[in-house]
This record gives C-alpha cells, sequence and structure tokens, in this order.
C-alpha cells in the first residue's frame, strides 16, 4: 500500500510543549495549511509505538500527518518534503527563542496512517 502517513517523533529531551508547539507549527505551515483547509490532511497527536525508555514531559507522543482522498498517494512526496522542511524551520525558531538545544526530531513515513 502506498504511504499516505508521515510520522514525526521528537526524541531527547522534547517536552509536550515541544510536541504543541511543532504540530501548532506544521498546521500554519502554508501547504500543509492549504491541504488541511480543503479537507486532504489531518494532523493528530498520537501515543507513539516506540518501545523502550520513554523521555519525561511528553514521553511517547508522535505526531501523524494523514493523507486522505484520491491523490493522496501522489502528493506524499510533496507533503514529506514539505514536514521535514517545516520541523527544520521549527528547530531553528526553537534554538532562537529558548535556551539550550531543541529535541532531535525524526520524520517518516507512517504506512496508511492507521
Amino acid at each position: 500500500m502506498a504511504n499516505t502517513a508521515i510520522r514525526v517523533r521528537l526524541t531527547q529531551g522534547a517536552s509536550e510543549s515541544d510536541i504543541g508547539a511543532l504540530k501548532a507549527w506544521l498546521e500554519r505551515e502554508q501547504r500543509l495549511e492549504e491541504l488541511r483547509n480543503s479537507g486532504m490532511l489531518e494532523i493528530h497527536e498520537r501515543a507513539g509505538t516506540q518501545d523502550g525508555p520513554a523521555s519525561p514531559m511528553g514521553a511517547g507522543m508522535d505526531i501523524v500527518l494523514v493523507l486522505i482522498g484520491a491523490a493522496a498517494p501522489k502528493l506524499f512526496d510533496v507533503v514529506f518534503e514539505q514536514v521535514k522542511s517545516g520541523v527544520r524551520a521549527w528547530r531553528e525558531n526553537r534554538r532562537s527563542v529558548e535556551r539550550g538545544e531543541p529535541p532531535e526530531v525524526e520524520v517518516a513515513p507512517g504506512g496508511d496512517g492507521r
């Protein structure tokens, strides 16, 4: 099955506020916002699936972006690149407004989002 979901996982010292801030940042990315407004993209926080010790505060949460509709597989690569770009921009912004290094962020295909 084609990828229709993207999983974003914050690691190494991420807090609940980081998760919420990154989700809000992605929701405001122009292309992602357009897709959300048209009903072709949903962005959710979900309990993470990663095994092992969880980081404190906000542990085990992923942000999942799910593409919806017949065009979803065709849009995947464009949205995947937009998400990676948005994450880089968020990390740079976070670095400039808060002390310390921002958490590491993994962006990966998430299958069909289910």
